[in-house]
């Protein structure tokens, strides 16, 4: 049976599967959406890639917080109060000029939600998960980062067991910033690995 005529609905599969499933439960008084709300708003304003992006802001200010993030992501990320679900083993990777990092989880989607918030639908996807091991730089380039041919790529798989974060570069002309000017810098995707921080304006 044909179908290819047009849908007026501009979800993706995977959010107009959960939309229909929050519809149904919300109908039949299983649950609240005022609750939801909160929920997902705790992850993206107060457990999400803004902690992440502090945990990088004080490792490019602070020489020896960027040791002990090396050594110990779990427990300096811990010393900010950042602690909670899938974010209990953590590891921290550093991109150079030399070497990029690229995390991706290939079995699920481990994620580190305490860090980062709620994890992108890409990350998720199937395509994104087998082609960042086997097409990294293509990836990258998808993403709209293009990095200089000689730049090695290296991909982490996270696992329910070690979930990554990226340390972006810090930008050139960012001397004398405060954490909290730094921070605006740092994006989810580039503690993801599929961006580079963003530059001073």
């Amino acid at each position: 049976m044909s179908h290819d005529h047009d849908h007026d609905n501009e979800l993706d599969p995977f959010a107009a599967r959960v939309r229909a499933l929050e519809t149904i439960l919300t109908r039949k008084g299983l649950i609240d959406p005022a609750a939801i709300d909160i929920i997902v708003d705790t992850y993206e304003t107060k457990i999400g890639p803004r902690n992440g992006a502090r945990v990088v802001a004080k490792a490019w200010s602070d020489p020896a917080y960027a040791d002990w993030l090396k050594r110990d992501a779990t427990a300096a990320i811990e010393s900010l109060s950042y602690t909670g679900r899938q974010g209990e083993h953590m590891q921290a990777v550093f991109n150079t000029e030399e070497t990029h990092n690229l995390v991706v989880c290939t079995l699920c989607s481990c994620y580190p939600w305490s860090v980062l918030g709620l994890p992108p639908v890409w990350y998720k996807a199937p395509p994104y998960r087998s082609r960042a091991v086997i097409d990294p730089r293509g990836v990258l380039e998808e993403f709209g980062l293009t990095l200089p041919a000689p730049t090695k790529i290296r991909v982490w798989d996270s696992t329910a067991e070690l979930r990554y974060l990226v340390v972006p570069m810090r930008p050139a002309g960012t001397e004398g910033w405060s954490e909290e000017q730094l921070a605006e810098l740092v994006s989810r995707d580039a503690m993801i690995g599929t961006a580079l921080a963003r530059e001073p304006a």
